[in-house]
């Protein structure tokens, strides 16, 4: 006999018992009830799960899109900072000096520590480089610079500044590294 036949006669034999005792028909309805009720639960528990998957997930999102959301609007005017930190080091000392320079210099320089002021409150920052060993995820190396003061590996010059917006990288620092004297 075939397992599938002996399961058969199980029913069969349950189905003639039960006809003539109600109460095992009743017992058998109870289970079957129970069962369908524990995978109800079961299927409300996971549903009420996603469902807080979805919400966090939502929320986590929407809190990034708030704190990301002038990342492009920042790197178009990082080349801004850059530009008007390049015109303020250009200026020689002697014309920072002269009378009819004074006011041009200062305006540079006051409009410079706005612009820092500005990226300050919106969570942007210069990533830091120079003396520090070379962070791939940080700095983009640009070329080696024979040294024998640093250790190789060391950024020893800056080409331009990086920034950060938070936690991510929102331009790289572009840098010279050490490398052995020849």
């Amino acid at each position: 006999m075939t397992e599938e036949d002996k399961t058969q006669a199980t029913e069969d034999l349950r189905q003639e018992t039960a006809e003539q005792a109600p109460e095992v028909a009743d017992q058998d309805r109870v289970a079957q009830l129970e069962a369908q009720l524990e995978e109800a639960q079961s299927a409300t528990l996971y549903a009420r799960a996603e469902a807080q998957n979805l919400l966090r997930r939502a929320q986590k999102e929407a809190e990034d899109a708030r704190a990301y959301a002038a990342t492009s609007f920042a790197r178009d005017i990082l080349s801004v900072a850059d530009n008007l930190a390049r015109a303020l080091s250009a200026i020689p000392e002697e014309l920072r000096g002269d009378e009819k320079m004074k006011g041009l210099v200062a305006g540079l320089e006051a409009t410079g520590r706005e612009l820092d002021s500005v990226f300050a409150r919106h969570g942007i920052s210069k990533v830091s480089a120079l003396g520090e060993a070379l962070d791939p995820n940080r700095h983009q190396a640009m070329m080696e610079v024979p040294s024998a003061d640093a250790e190789p590996g060391t950024i020893v010059q800056e080409i331009q500044s990086g920034y950060m917006i938070k936690d991510r990288l929102l331009r790289p620092a572009l840098v010279g590294v050490a490398r052995k004297a020849d």
